[in-house]
């Protein structure tokens, strides 16, 4: 076939391969913006709701406003947009008090409502994606051995930071933080918490690294070593 022809014809192609992932991001930031918004009418507690969906207040504009200079994985984006309904969900009503997970314990004969240690899943799971990315990207370590089990730690540090900010929260709130903290008069919530996200973190990276893997050399444009 004629050089001219090859080219118009690799030509047209770009758009098609490009529309997806210029697409998605639009809908997801969408529909995380619509579920914020829907999250912060009238919410059981207007503080609760800022401290629990303050990530995505901050990390929202972040995404969007970098996301030229350093796009994500289309992966990555489905994740950071689950992982916000979720924070925004859990906002409204208080982890403790979520319907959904009220309908889950009754249904199970649970003790407490289980969305709190759902949220604590999420965030192993999701920000274990997320580290993930930054370490293949920004550091020797894509393809290393070490960058599993440095992944998996940077997720269970974040979750011991994130328990020192509810207990920073419960000192300077007293019982107007129970709600924020959702403890459900478990005394051993932060130490389950912290598990569950270690547990998401470990899980996240077993089944998700060669789906990531396959996505990030599609956007860097190059192949594994």
């Amino acid at each position: 076939m004629p050089e001219p022809v090859l080219a118009l014809l690799a030509h047209q192609s770009v758009p098609e391969e490009r529309t997806p992932r210029r697409t998605l991001p639009t809908v997801l930031v969408v529909v995380v913006v619509a579920g914020m918004a829907l999250s912060a009418w009238h919410p059981h507690d207007p503080t609760t709701w800022l401290l629990e969906t303050v990530w995505v207040l901050v990390g929202l504009p972040l995404v969007v406003l970098t996301r030229r200079r350093f796009p994500l994985t289309n992966l990555l984006c489905c994740l950071l947009a689950a992982h916000a309904l979720v924070l925004a969900v859990g906002g409204h009503y208080t982890y403790a008090q979520v319907p959904l997970g009220d309908w889950v314990r009754d249904g199970l004969g649970l003790e407490r409502n289980p969305y709190d240690r759902f949220g604590h899943l999420m965030q192993g799971f999701v920000p274990a994606v997320l580290v993930r990315e930054l370490l293949s990207r920004t550091s020797p370590l894509r393809g290393s051995r070490w960058l599993a089990p440095l992944t998996v730690c940077a997720c269970l540090a974040f979750s011991a930071v994130f328990e020192m900010f509810e207990w920073a929260a419960a000192v300077i709130g007293g019982h107007a933080a129970d709600d924020f903290l959702a403890t459900q008069g478990d005394v051993w919530d932060t130490q389950w918490d912290m598990f569950c996200a270690l547990i998401g973190a470990t899980v996240s990276v077993l089944l998700l690294s060669r789906l990531h893997d396959r996505q990030l050399d599609a956007l860097t444009g190059s192949g594994r070593r």
